[in-house]
């Protein structure tokens, strides 16, 4: 069992005993559960525009590389700049030298997954740099010196209380703070930092390549101020964000949105083109989209589970299954978590270290279910799953007991010839570690249905 499982393992028995993480996580899901119940109303017909979706999607992936040099040729004709990254490194060292060369000391951030997976603040902080996160769920990670929870609510783990408490340590306010105040004191904070800001970073939730544009869809506003003060604009995106044509947006903006958050489109949605030209009052003087490669190109090589690259970051997977209900956020210890992250975080990160992610779910396929994109999520856990056992990523121990048990379920004679108490104390023996200490083993009754049906049908 190498440590990250075992840290699985203890993280996650914490969590899920713990009630009242358990009561806040659902209260906080149910809020967002009952809204995506209304924002469902406004579809006609949405199995069909999730089947378009899933189609575009699918067709967008499988002919990535034209995509690509489509949207680099479209966004490079009106000024911006694209740099290729294969790797985190890569990716690392390009965003340090655009900042280095704009003298920059102050940086703000608007809430982007891939700026966690590069782990840029870490970077910021490490060459000297102030950065600050503007999306409040992100803002208040960052004070707690955490990371986000949630892939679309960064601090879903939190209570109101939390955060009082939080901003009463912080900034000395009441530590019986309400909601309300909080977030206007973090707007008039923030102001200011967008003001002296040298360098906005955002992420993107689509690049569209017939017109080389960033589309970007948020709920506070603070994406706009990211792109709007600072001189220079870095978009940070994974080569996967990728769609055909700029008319897609009229079927991926609603359905990110209501699957999200149960609108029926997000507040401010905003496409950008380039930076500031001569006719323009405002706006960036330089603008780069980083295309983040990071081992994506591997998962394109599995033809089943390459449906992942189609996520669009709704979060809906997360919100509706019950391993991340009850174990959070932190007990995956990857930047993507829940189903979707369980399935390409063992490709991101390697499948030996993380193929136990795979195994975390029910398979109830909920997951499935939920996605506005109709990628069978279950279904590639278990592509996913073979993959560990055909490379022997699963202990010997583990590999051994389903051999086993594969060979019993095969012959039939094998099941009934011994008796009930010999099988009680083979499954006592063998599973009363796996079956866990808070459970008590079920016992196998005297007769089998089988004995039973014979002695009523003779």
């Amino acid at each position: 069992m190498n440590h990250l499982y075992k840290k699985f393992l203890e993280d996650a028995e914490i969590k899920s005993f713990d009630a009242k993480h358990r009561q806040r996580l659902n209260f906080n899901i149910g809020r967002y559960d009952e809204q995506v119940i209304k924002g469902k109303a406004q579809y006609k017909n949405i199995e069909l525009a999730k089947r378009r979706a899933a189609n575009i999607k699918h067709k967008t992936i499988n002919n990535l590389d034209k995509y690509l040099v489509e949207f680099e040729n479209n966004f490079s004709k009106r000024g911006g700049k694209v740099i290729w990254a294969p790797n985190e490194k890569d990716a690392q060292r390009e965003i340090m030298h655009i900042i280095k060369k704009a003298k920059a000391q102050v940086i703000v951030k608007q809430k982007t997954m891939v700026s966690e997976e590069l782990e840029l603040n870490e970077l910021f902080e490490k060459n000297k740099r102030e950065v600050f996160e503007t999306d409040l769920g992100e803002y208040i990670v960052q004070l707690a010196g955490e990371k986000p929870y949630h892939i679309l609510t960064p601090a879903m783990h939190k209570s109101k209380e939390d955060v009082a408490k939080l901003f009463h340590e912080k900034f000395d306010l009441p530590d019986d703070s309400k909601p309300e105040k909080i977030a206007h004191f973090v707007r008039e904070k923030l102001r200011g930092e967008f003001i002296r800001a040298d360098v906005g970073i955002t992420g993107g939730n689509f690049l569209i390549a017939d017109v080389g544009a960033v589309a970007l869809t948020e709920n506070e506003g603070n994406g706009l101020l990211c792109m709007a003060f600072p001189k220079v604009h870095i978009v940070i995106v994974g080569i996967e964000k990728l769609i055909p044509s700029i008319e897609d947006l009229d079927l991926f903006l609603p359905l990110l949105a209501q699957h999200g958050t149960g609108q029926n489109i997000t507040v401010y949605n905003n496409i950008v083109f380039g930076p500031q030209n001569e006719f323009e009052p405002d706006g960036p003087e330089e603008m780069y989209v980083i295309l983040l490669d990071n081992r994506r190109t591997e998962l394109l090589k599995f033809k089943e589970q390459r449906r992942a690259l189609s996520c669009i970051r709704c979060g809906a997977c997360l919100n509706g299954c019950p391993v991340y209900r009850s174990v959070g956020g932190y007990a995956y210890n990857t930047t993507y978590s829940g189903p979707i992250g369980s399935v390409i975080s063992p490709h991101y990160s390697g499948m030996k270290e993380y193929n136990h992610l795979s195994f975390a779910s029910s398979l109830c396929g909920k997951c499935t279910e939920v996605c506005p994109i109709k990628i069978p999520l279950h279904e590639l856990l278990l592509y996913n799953r073979n993959e560990a056992v055909t490379k022997k990523y699963i202990s010997y121990s583990w590999r051994t007991i389903v051999s086993g048990w594969k060979m019993v379920m095969l012959h039939r004679w094998m099941i009934d010839k011994p008796s009930s108490g010999l099988k009680n104390k083979i499954i006592h023996q063998v599973g009363r570690k796996m079956w866990g200490k808070r459970r008590k083993i079920p016992k196998i009754a005297p007769k089998s249905f089988k004995e039973l049906w014979k002695e009523t049908h003779p």
